[in-house]
């Protein structure tokens, strides 16, 4: 009896999905990996150049300027953390062409408002567009809640008007990584040469300061390396759109109003485990471990690494200077 089950689920996998509240997935063949990797490269660098922000830019470079650079290892421990995350939320999608959203939904219909909601607070609550429009109105002046209001606006124009959506936020995000590895490049040869010979302090002199800088500040720092929350959650969406495994037969998100929308059904695709279809898996579980790592994980690490070096190169003493000392973390009140 156990038998005749598992020949019928192999023969059409499409049966192991709860369909109480979607459709099952349709059957195909999982399309080969690809040969030309560089054309698939995408969702990684998308993934670094969304989480480059507060962790990398504001919490590990305060903390290098007030203990040096050993915590710096807590930042490696959070994007390996976030490497596995991601990897697991890829699985699904390379295996069905659906997000995990999607997923999550086929259990309970009402996951993906709850994740929506969550994501909309972890976004809106720091006020990202407002910290942004503050920089701006220090470098070249104007009122920082106008600037924001106009970003928020620019950021939905975008959005709206690129034919492809995904398209247009890997260009966006390949410019932002594409800046910050040239300003690594020349912060490396020309401000911070020096600093580099203190990186190694960052296992020789590993340290978890605790009592100098508090519990919260450390825990920020490590949960703010890389991406985080929903940002992991969409990665799925990323690869779906570049046409990861079985994401390519499922159409990309376009604009209602310059794309061509593509008739698309509410579920994803299998494929039957054949000796042909294991290979083809076993090529794009391989590659889509690579892009991460050499990514989302190496883009993010080194831009942390910098960040802190130069941190902790202008703020800690020296041999034959004197140091500014420790200073508080900013607040939102400082102007």
């Amino acid at each position: 009896m156990s038998t005749d089950r598992e020949d019928a689920i192999s023969s059409d996998p499409s049966e192991r999905f709860p369909t109480k509240h979607l459709p099952p997935p349709q059957v195909r063949d999982l399309p080969p990996p690809p040969v030309n990797y560089w054309r698939y490269i995408g969702p990684g660098i998308v993934a670094a150049g969304v989480g480059l922000a507060s962790g990398e830019f504001i919490l590990f470079p305060y903390i290098a300027s007030q203990v040096g650079l050993g915590f710096v290892w807590a930042a490696l421990v959070g994007l390996i953390t976030q490497y596995f995350l991601n990897m697991e939320i890829e699985r699904y999608t390379l295996a069905t062409g659906e997000t995990a959203l999607t997923g999550f939904s086929r259990l309970w219909r009402h996951w993906g408002l709850v994740f929506a909601i969550l994501a909309y607070f972890a976004n809106l609550w720091p006020a990202w567009a407002t910290s942004s429009a503050t920089l701006i109105s220090y470098i070249f002046g104007g009122s920082a809640p106008v600037i924001a209001i106009v970003i928020l606006i620019l950021i939905g124009l975008i959005l709206t008007l690129a034919p492809v959506v995904y398209n247009a936020l890997e260009r966006a995000e390949l410019l932002k990584v594409a800046a910050v590895v040239v300003l690594i490049v020349v912060g490396a040869a020309v401000a911070i040469g020096p600093a580099w010979a203190d990186v190694p302090q960052i296992v020789t002199r590993a340290q978890f300061p605790a009592a100098e800088l508090g519990f919260a500040v450390l825990m920020g720092a490590l949960a703010f390396a890389g991406a985080g929350g929903g940002q992991n959650l969409v990665q799925s969406n990323w690869i779906r759109e570049k046409g990861f495994g079985m994401g390519h037969y499922v159409p990309k998100i376009v604009s209602p109003l310059t794309g061509q929308p593509e008739a698309r059904g509410r579920a994803g695709y299998v494929f039957t485990p054949t000796e042909q279809n294991l290979a083809h898996w076993r090529g794009w579980w391989r590659f889509a471990n690579r892009e991460q790592l050499w990514t989302f994980v190496l883009i993010s690490f080194l831009s942390i690494v910098f960040a802190a070096a130069r941190r902790s190169c202008a703020q800690l003493p020296r041999p034959g200077r004197r140091g500014p000392g420790r200073r508080r973390l900013p607040t939102a009140g400082d102007r």
